[in-house]
């Protein structure tokens, strides 16, 4: 294919991504399949590694992310993101509406425009002749973090704008937000590499946007909602009017918004909402009120901390009073133990609750919580029920202080604490029941290794003695499975045909499969890239795995730790010998030149994106590292290298490269 018709079909194929990408996360309508799309992608891909001078940042194959670091630097903002004020109180949004009246006169027609006030973090977006350009935080409201990177994998903020009649340069406003569906996945995937689970769905955005790895961002399914446009020459004086024109544009704006003549139409629209808020799929903690008119809100102006023309009201956080009557213990795969409250079944924001988290023995003490209690359930913002008090007034006399259990209540072995963690733990992992379970569900499932194999599966192999560790699902036979009740021959075969194909499960998946702590599907990406086996893996010393990107000091700590463990290296070579792939396959073009070099990227290049770079070192055997260290070998320096790095290159004495030395080393042949 020649260059014109190659940048003719890399175009088609942009702008048809670009508008699937609109239909599905902005409108919800999709009109392709999963499949389609994504080979769509492919092709777009791979005719960019093809043409590389017609990369576009703004490319909707730019969306996945990458694995660079980034350093967010501080933005000073054009127009000051300003805080509203809140109020809980429907008398106070009275006062609210008589100050703009003894301000603008009481012969002044005005509107309002009532908008949903989403549970996230801030976000303001420029544009540049419809591109996508810069994505900044609210910081401290006169400066934030520039977050360009990763904002730009949330797929329904637009790249490049639809339309020609936008301004030339537009800024608008949203909330990054992170939908209830992908909270619970994301906790899930959390919980099974034993981290601790976000708190709520806001904490779960904002910590995502301070991501250093795109990629990971990319991973997390952030969504974003715009609810303010600035720029000169904007289309209408008419707040509402200029949304629903961004909605053209390709930004996703809330359907859920109303013009109110009245303050009593604004007082209908929160009381709805105030139950309605339960159905959403995201949340929402409260109601914006804005003047409509822009001439107007300029008139109103602002005080020293928020605009005079707009103010929040904030809906109480859910809460239910009911009676504890059980604390137990869960255990979880890791062998981490969660305290769960059962209570008094109750009504809270429209579910029956009759189950909340307790986390952790300081939770417990910190509330000084007794089976008994009679306690207070809270759902405001979070998803999971919490305990957030005690009514003590109402605790009956003589009960008695709660003891945190020192046993398993699985297996009864002693229980653990570390220092550093709130949890405890069970140590006893390769005979205690529920974690056996928890590391066999994990491994059969969807991310890992697909087999068709679920809970209640696993529970009747494991209880009939099938099953003991993951390597026992390689070894079972039709006799066995057909034996368990429920089976028919077909749903034998289909089991174990399932088995079979989960042979052909890439190395990445495998690793991630093993259950290694703290080593969750992303990072098991990166172990695989960067030490191709899962020998190289087992021989990795500490230093070696931290000077991996994305590889702490934690991680390093645990897989050294399995690797050390005898149990482990047993069912590893079990499942060698089975057929599993534990090895990364070889692509073609790729080399050895770089066979073990550790290079850092910094800066700006004109040949090659950072990305394009990165792909370079790994095809030819190197590491990409994120941070300079005595065992980086190579710098590889573009334009705008930061001072402080350049003076650890410096203290360290690392070879420097240029790009074009770099495009030379790989070369030779």
């Amino acid at each position: 294919m020649n260059k014109e018709k190659a940048l003719q079909k890399i175009t088609y194929l942009r702008e048809e991504l670009r508008r699937h990408n609109y239909n599905y996360y902005v409108l919800s309508q999709a009109v392709i399949s999963d499949y389609d799309y994504d080979m769509m992608m492919k092709e777009l891909e791979q005719l960019e590694k093809e043409f590389p001078e017609f990369e576009d940042e703004n490319s909707p194959s730019k969306r996945v992310g990458n694995d660079i670091s980034n350093d967010f630097k501080q933005v000073v903002h054009d127009y000051p993101m300003l805080s509203l004020g809140n109020t809980y109180n429907i008398g106070e949004l009275n006062d609210f509406d008589k100050r703009i009246k003894n301000i603008i006169g009481t012969d002044t027609p005005y509107l309002y425009v009532c908008e949903l006030k989403f549970d996230g973090t801030a976000i303001s977006i420029k544009y540049k002749n419809g591109k996508y350009i810069q994505a900044v935080t609210r910081g401290d409201g006169t400066k934030g973090d520039d977050v360009t990177t990763n904002v730009r994998t949330v797929r329904s903020i637009p790249l490049q704008l639809q339309g020609n009649d936008y301004p030339e340069e537009l800024e608008v406003r949203g909330e990054i937000l992170l939908p209830h569906k992908e909270f619970k996945r994301l906790n899930k995937e959390r919980e099974d590499i034993g981290e601790n689970p976000f708190a709520n769905p806001r904490n779960a955005a904002s910590g995502s946007l301070k991501m250093k790895s795109s990629k990971i961002v990319a991973e997390r399914k952030l969504d974003a909602f715009l609810y303010f446009v600035l720029g000169e020459n904007l289309p209408s004086d008419s707040h509402f009017e200029n949304l629903q024109k961004a909605k053209s544009w390709g930004f996703k704006i809330s359907e859920n918004i109303k013009l109110a003549n009245t303050i009593d139409e604004v007082f209908e629209f929160i009381n709805f909402w105030d139950t309605e808020r339960n159905n959403l799929p995201y949340d929402i903690d409260g109601v914006v009120i804005k003047i409509d008119s822009l001439k107007l809100q300029d008139e109103l102006g602002m005080t020293g901390k928020s605009p005079r023309w707009a103010i929040s009201y904030k809906f109480k956080a859910e809460r239910a009073a009911t009676k504890l009557l059980k604390i137990s213990y869960q255990v979880g795969r890791t062998g981490a133990i969660t305290p769960v409250a059962n209570l008094e079944p109750v009504q809270l924001a429209g579910t029956t609750v009759k189950r909340a988290s307790l986390h952790n023995a300081d939770i417990i003490k910190e509330l000084d919580v007794r089976e008994g209690d009679t306690v207070f359930v809270e759902k405001g913002g979070e998803i999971i029920p919490k305990i957030v008090a005690v009514n003590k007034d109402k605790r009956p006399k003589g009960l008695p202080e709660t003891k945190y259990i020192d046993t398993c209540p699985a297996c009864n072995h002693q229980l653990v604490r570390n220092e550093d963690e709130a949890k405890h733990y069970c140590p006893n992992e390769y005979e205690c029941p529920p974690q056996i379970k928890g590391k066999i569900e994990h491994f059969v499932s969807r991310n890992a290794m697909d087999i068709n194999c679920g809970e209640a599966t696993v529970n009747a192999l494991y209880e009939a003695g099938f099953i003991k560790n993951i390597s026992d699902l390689y070894h079972l036979t039709f006799k066995q499975i057909y034996s368990l009740e429920g089976f028919k021959e077909k749903s034998v075969n289909n089991l174990l045909k399932s088995i079979k194909k989960s042979k052909q499960v890439p190395f990445e998946r495998v690793l991630f499969a093993l259950g290694i702590r703290f080593a969750g599907n992303i990072v098991a990406k990166v172990l695989a890239k960067s030490f191709k086996n899962i020998d190289n893996l087992q021989r990795a010393s500490f230093d070696e795995l931290i000077a991996v990107d994305e590889i702490g000091d934690k991680i390093a700590e645990s897989i050294i730790a399995f690797f050390r463990n005898s149990h482990n290296i047993k069912i590893i070579e079990d499942l060698k010998n089975v057929g599993l792939q534990f090895e990364i396959k070889e692509e073609e073009g790729n080399t050895n030149i770089l066979k073990g070099a550790k290079i850092v990227i910094s800066g700006t290049f004109e040949k090659y994106s950072r990305n394009e770079l990165k792909k370079l070192i790994e095809q030819n055997g190197g590491k990409n590292t994120g941070s300079v260290s005595k065992n980086t070998d190579y710098f590889l320096a573009g334009d705008n290298v930061g001072p402080s790095k350049l003076e650890k290159v410096k203290k360290f004495k690392i070879n420097i490269i240029s790009e074009d030395e770099f495009a030379e080393m790989i070369n030779k042949q």
